[in-house]
């Protein structure tokens, strides 16, 4: 069990699976670079919590709740939850509401589902905090990408809610280690806002000078035919 000195962000989850370096360069060592998809993703997060919370065909609609475990060592903000009316016996009270409710956490995202786990699990995270915290089952809930204007269904089984607490796990050692991983080119490296940052053409183990040129120079010609 973790104190409230302890606890550390659950968005540090979703970068963490991505990238054990990007985590060490934006948590360790502080480092950000903003562009369009950071900016257009960041005003995404703040529409979603900034707005009232309302009734919307029979569901509560709540945002911007803050999210805390204890047992995971994580706190956090959830973009939006959902109460459903489920029967009595099978949810929560809401506090000057009859009946029995259901959360359903949602996460907003700017672009479009893409391989991997890391946004399931930062989901699984609001969703494990959100049983913690009212003493309730969560089977499920949603990501919304903005990019297709679409939700995406997740189910909280067993083997997503055994990763998302092995990488909770995970996310307090390397913290308590203060050691920021070597860089490591992979593919997906192109897709992150850091990757002038991190220099992982330059710096990854086993990159050669002959490799990193022939990658700039297809970038430069992808972005110059864009």
């Amino acid at each position: 069990m973790y104190t409230e000195d302890d606890l550390l962000p659950i968005s540090a989850l979703q970068h963490l699976s991505f990238c054990e370096r990007q985590w060490g360069l934006i948590h360790l060592e502080g480092a950000w670079a903003e562009n369009v998809l950071t900016a257009e993703g960041r005003e995404m997060h703040g529409r979603a919590h900034e707005g009232a919370d309302e009734w919307r065909d029979g569901v509560r609609v709540c945002r911007g709740l803050r999210l805390r475990s204890l047992r995971l060592g994580l706190t956090g903000q959830a973009d939006v939850v959902e109460f459903h009316p489920v029967a009595v016996g099978a949810g929560v009270a809401l506090q000057g509401y009859r009946g029995a409710w259901r959360p359903f956490p949602v996460e907003y995202k700017r672009g479009k589902s893409k391989p991997g786990e890391c946004d399931r699990i930062q989901l699984c995270a609001q969703a494990l905090c959100l049983e913690e915290m009212l003493e309730a089952q969560i089977p499920a809930g949603a990501l919304f990408y903005g990019k297709t204007r679409r939700r995406e269904d997740v189910e909280f089984h067993g083997e997503l809610r055994e990763a998302t607490e092995r990488l909770a796990a995970r996310l307090h050692e390397m913290r308590d280690a203060g050691v920021t991983p070597p860089a490591v080119y992979e593919k997906k490296c192109e897709r992150c806002s850091l990757v002038d940052i991190c220099l992982p053409d330059v710096t990854g183990s086993g990159q050669s000078v002959e490799g990193y040129l022939r990658r700039e120079v297809k970038r430069s010609l992808r972005e110059s035919s864009g």
